[in-house]
């Protein structure tokens, strides 16, 4: 794709679902009620050693708006064992927005699809539209068993395909009725004012062979956590394999992590001082494969299993593979200068991205600061609007 010629894009910036750090410099959070409210602590804080009365909605509140006067399109609510849930939050922070789309993760399997229908088409109809599917399917392990999940890897993709085709049913047809190995329905359908709402745009996670395979079935965007270039370049191309096959043309999303400041210097310089917080046990922990994740094994094949230093977890200029030892979370994000940062997400949009989810620690001022410094220099894009 020639940068002379600009195709509109989404981009998102993720709100921080369980509190904040003030920045990656400290490992704790001080942003929310996640952890004890001490002196520096806001949202709440402390006024004459008493809480203040905010709550952390009251910040997520904050993020949501600096990010759409920052020029994004909408924020991804992740959605973990410890964190709110994105449903009730994303329904709350729409009344302090006015167009900022709320892109909601949750794993098909814990909520009934006739029940998540009816949930997404009035909050569409609450809002405005204002709804997009983060569907993932859960990486294995503790988490999973946390949410009393025993489903293995393969059969939680089959039913997560199940849950989508009884989800659209529902929504589309009246009456609806489906029989499969997951989920039963007899004479469903949605209202016809519920059923006139617009269907939610699909953002898939997923990288193993099952999760394309439903993805190529469902998504309306392929989405997967930054990796090196080649890597993800390698991984489109299955995706669109597959989608022939089925006669469907796939779009893309790339989630990433941003430190971008004046100068490269600037920028890494924020990256060694939070390693001075980390020792050789965090490294190990955050360099392990647990549960069944294929995306989390990726992410991990890409480092060196003798790294320690920050820069070892460089792997190709500006790409970073350190930030789970930092924050915890998805692995890769982008170092560097505005201008270095801007033309790595320019050569995202030519490997054929269209939509970027991007975040920052503390996620408001990140908002302001990649809004204002790196968004306008892309060349590669005419933002999406409403």
């Amino acid at each position: 794709m020639s940068l002379d010629r600009p195709k509109s894009i989404d981009i998102y910036w993720r709100i921080g679902m369980g509190g904040d750090m003030a920045s990656l410099r400290r490992p704790t959070r001080n942003r929310g009620d996640w952890d004890p409210t001490g002196p520096g602590s806001i949202t709440p804080g402390l006024r004459d050693s008493e809480p203040d009365g905010y709550r952390y909605i009251d910040h997520m509140a904050e993020v949501a708006r600096a990010a759409e006067l920052s020029g994004f399109y909408g924020g991804l609510l992740p959605s973990f064992p410890q964190t709110d849930d994105p449903w009730v939050v994303s329904a709350a922070l729409a009344r302090a927005t006015k167009t900022y789309r709320f892109m909601i993760a949750f794993q098909p399997g814990f909520l009934h699809p006739v029940q998540a229908a009816r949930m997404s088409a009035s909050l569409q109809r609450a809002t405005g539209g204002r709804v997009v599917y983060n569907i993932i399917t859960g990486g294995g392990g503790p988490a999973q068993l946390w949410w009393g999940d025993q489903v293995d890897h393969d059969d939680r993709y089959a039913r997560t395909s199940e849950f989508l085709d009884v989800l659209k049913g529902v929504w589309h047809h009246r009456p609806y009725s489906f029989s499969g190995r997951f989920f039963q329905v007899e004479g469903g359908g949605l209202s016809p004012e519920l059923a006139a709402q617009p269907f939610p745009e699909i953002y898939f996670s997923g990288s193993s062979p099952a999760a394309i395979d439903a993805a190529g079935r469902h998504a309306d965007y392929y989405l997967s956590w930054l990796e090196p270039y080649a890597a993800l370049r390698q991984k489109f191309d299955l995706v669109r394999q597959h989608s022939e096959t089925i006669g469907r043309t796939p779009k893309f999303a790339v989630r990433a992590d941003i430190v971008a400041r004046h100068t490269p210097e600037a920028a890494w310089a924020e990256i060694a001082k939070g390693w001075e917080h980390v020792d050789a046990a965090a490294i190990g922990v955050a360099q392990a494969r647990q549960g069944d994740s294929v995306g989390a094994q990726r992410a991990s094949g890409f480092v060196s299993g003798s790294a320690r230093g920050y820069r070892d977890f460089e792997v190709e200029p500006n790409v970073f593979g350190g930030f789970r030892v930092l924050r915890g979370g998805p692995a890769f994000g982008l170092i560097g200068s505005y201008e270095q940062v801007a033309e790595r997400l320019d050569q995202l949009i030519e490997l054929g991205v269209d939509t970027l989810i991007l975040a920052g620690n503390p996620h408001l001022e990140e908002a302001y600061r990649v809004g204002e410094e790196v968004l306008p220099l892309l060349k590669a894009r005419t933002l999406a609007t409403v």
